[in-house]
């Protein structure tokens, strides 16, 4: 018995090594080589204020890509938070409208892209007129919406895998419920709570088809949230779709990979900060 329980473990260890092994080894030859495809083409006149057909510069669309990112999460990352605290800290348990939410929530993550896009020009272009035919406000309206479900998710696993104990001691205190989540449980869920601002972080960079219907393909720097913009990712596609541009377009994918890595860093940075402020 003891012999098959050990080539059991072996197995299975053997299996979850050559998953992880192949798992680095797919990201690594992707990031490669995007890397030796575009690392060449990072000109100066790639990084030019002002787009134009020569240069095709992705400066307004790395501007645009932040702008759009900032807007998106300060919208959807406070209703996130709160929705996840009411689910978990608030509402009963077995209650018909957790239920609805929890459902509309995944129901919300397994929705494409595209469809969100539709919605968007359907809605906050053509019907309350939030530009013609795109808006900066309608592109980011449209992607908080998209990463909400997420965000929910996230901190209310966060908030979820906080130990009971910590409330149980706020309780013993005399703190109420109010202070004790925003004061301890929510303190001490901030990691978690980054990993899904960061995984929705990643989806705003890398989305391209909601934003082609709502945000649009203008590739320059919006006077107001009512004007037509691009980011990265609709950057990268106009010019390997236009067939003419394909090396810059890897260039651009180089900028990208970057862009996300200093957010994760940034990210785990300010978690990191966090955990040793509240341990001090």
């Amino acid at each position: 018995m003891k012999h098959k329980t050990d080539i059991l473990s072996f197995i299975l260890r053997f299996l979850v090594t050559v998953s992880a092994v192949t798992t680095t080894f797919i990201i690594l030859l992707i990031i490669g080589y995007i890397g030796i495809k575009g690392i060449p083409y990072l000109t100066p006149s790639l990084f030019e204020w002002t787009y134009t057909k020569e240069n095709v510069s992705l400066t307004p669309a790395l501007i645009n890509t932040v702008i759009l990112t900032v807007l998106a999460l300060l919208i959807a990352t406070p209703l996130g938070i709160f929705a996840a605290i009411y689910l978990t800290e608030y509402a009963k348990q077995g209650n018909k409208l957790v239920k609805l939410i929890r459902m509309t929530a995944e129901t919300l993550s397994g929705i494409p892209s595209i469809v969100y896009g539709l919605f968007g020009m359907i809605f906050f272009v053509l019907t309350l007129g939030w530009g013609h035919p795109c808006s900066l406000i309608a592109g980011t309206c449209t992607l908080a919406i998209m990463i909400l479900p997420l965000i929910i998710r996230t901190t209310e696993e966060a908030l979820l895998s906080v130990p009971i104990s910590y409330c149980e001691g706020a309780f013993g205190l005399g703190a109420g419920r109010l202070r004790t989540v925003f004061s301890v449980v929510l303190p001490a869920a901030i990691p978690g709570i980054l990993s899904g601002i960061v995984l929705a972080v990643g989806r705003i960079v890398g989305e391209t088809a909601a934003l082609i219907f709502t945000a649009g393909t203008l590739p320059k720097i919006p006077n107001s949230i009512m004007d037509s913009t691009r980011t990265l990712s609709v950057h990268m596609y106009s010019l390997s779709s236009e067939g003419l541009y394909v090396n810059q377009a890897y260039a651009t994918a180089v900028v990208l990979l970057i862009l996300v890595f200093l957010i994760n860093y940034l990210s785990a940075f300010i978690a990191k900060k966090m955990i040793g402020g509240a341990n001090g």
